[in-house]
């Protein structure tokens, strides 16, 4: 199957590395895309950037930039490299400049699902792991589920700082996908950025894990990305 014209590049976000894509990945080689799947150390916003950034370089096309949760930091601001078209946001943040997600989640609205995040230990944070199937994967297979539990990616203090300087969406087409049973990302608080942002959105019910659960919904507003001219 011949590749087709813009590469893919997927962007995790924190607790978790980027094996979660591995449906979202096959479903989208199997349709000939060629595409690339970014290990960002989650240490800082800028190592995280940096690692992204360095992905694009390496491909040899316009890209489309895929970023879920913390994942959406990194793209908003790696997104301004010239090779990338569009830029998808999956159930992600998608600061505004000068914002960062410690800003973004500062004020969480009333009745708000708050995010089992444990203390800070030596400057990085990790979600209790009795709870982090109900919060961040509640429509995942319990098996796996359990697995990113006990394999969660130790977050950094700095990374969850990280303030945006020129947000991409600003000058780059968006898509958003907006996940209703969310339970880290408040619903409401995706749809307001994906309105500032101009974003195209879509919603499915399914949880913070959505890329998990759910990839041929993530799959398919990726393909709408990529074949969008505009």
């Amino acid at each position: 199957m011949p590749k087709l014209n813009k590469a893919i590049v997927l962007v995790h976000g924190g607790f978790v590395d980027g094996s979660g894509w591995a449906g979202v990945y096959s479903i989208l080689k199997g349709k000939g895309y060629n595409v690339a799947v970014v290990q960002n150390p989650t240490k800082s916003l800028a190592d995280d950037v940096a690692v992204t950034k360095s992905a694009i370089d390496r491909l040899e096309s316009e890209v489309v930039l895929v970023g879920h949760s913390y994942g959406g930091v990194v793209i908003t601001e790696a997104g301004t490299h010239p090779k990338v078209t569009h830029l998808v946001y999956i159930a992600a943040f998608a600061p505004d400049k000068g914002e960062s997600v410690s800003s973004l989640i500062a004020n969480p609205p009333p009745g708000a699902a708050v995010p089992p995040i444990l203390p800070p230990q030596n400057g990085y944070l990790f979600l209790d792991r009795a709870k982090f199937a109900a919060s961040f994967a509640a429509d995942v297979e319990p098996e796996t589920a359990s697995f990113m539990a006990d394999s969660q990616v130790p977050w950094g203090i700095d990374a969850l700082k990280g303030a945006v300087s020129e947000p991409a969406w600003k000058i780059k087409p968006s898509y958003y996908l907006v996940t209703t049973d969310d339970k880290m990302i408040p619903p409401g608080a995706q749809r307001k950025m994906a309105e500032r942002a101009k974003a195209q959105v879509s919603e499915t019910a399914a949880s913070h894990s959505v890329y998990v659960s759910k990839p041929r919904e993530v799959a398919e507003i990726i393909e709408r990305a990529a074949a969008s001219s505009t």
